[in-house]
């Protein structure tokens, strides 16, 4: 059997500090969302990749690549997005078998109101922390892991 590679002094400090990340960041934005709108972080984040996208559609499998997202929770929160107005589902307007996910005018409206403090949150909670380099070096080193994790995720296509 062959010993495992334990991580040295430096390895666990990068490796603790981004499980903390991974845990207080997200916790912190979805209160701060929740107070403002009555959304979690993952509702605001597919209302956001559908704000982003031509003519506010995507197919949903493109949306649950965009948003990490299993179609199986994704589907979940769209149906809740549908019954607050926000979101519709259509067939795709080249393929009839594709279903999309629309982004209405209300959640256009939902995403304009709460934008500004969400930037504003994710700048003092997270980007206001680093200096410019930090954060080349972070987007770098990101897009390295998400390579490994998934070669083909949308990330790296936007690169």
């Amino acid at each position: 059997m062959t010993e495992p590679r334990w991580l040295n002094t430096d390895e666990r400090r990068a490796w603790l500090a981004l499980l903390s990340i991974n845990t207080l960041l997200p916790a912190a934005l979805d209160t701060k969302l929740h107070a403002a709108g009555k959304l979690s972080l993952f509702d605001y984040n597919v209302l956001a990749m559908l704000s982003e996208a031509e003519g506010r559609f995507l197919p949903m499998s493109e949306l649950a690549a965009r948003t990490s997202a299993s179609l199986s929770r994704l589907s979940h929160v769209v149906t809740k997005l549908q019954n607050r107005g926000w979101v519709e589902r259509r067939p795709h307007p080249r393929d009839a078998r594709v279903t999309t996910a629309h982004l209405t005018d209300d959640g256009m409206g939902t995403i304009v109101e709460l934008a500004p403090g969400h930037v504003e949150a994710v700048r003092s909670l997270f980007l206001d922390a680093l200096s410019e380099r930090d954060v080349a070096d972070l987007a770098r080193i990101g897009e390295k892991i998400v390579g490994r994790l998934d070669s083909g995720h949308w990330i790296l296509r936007e690169s």
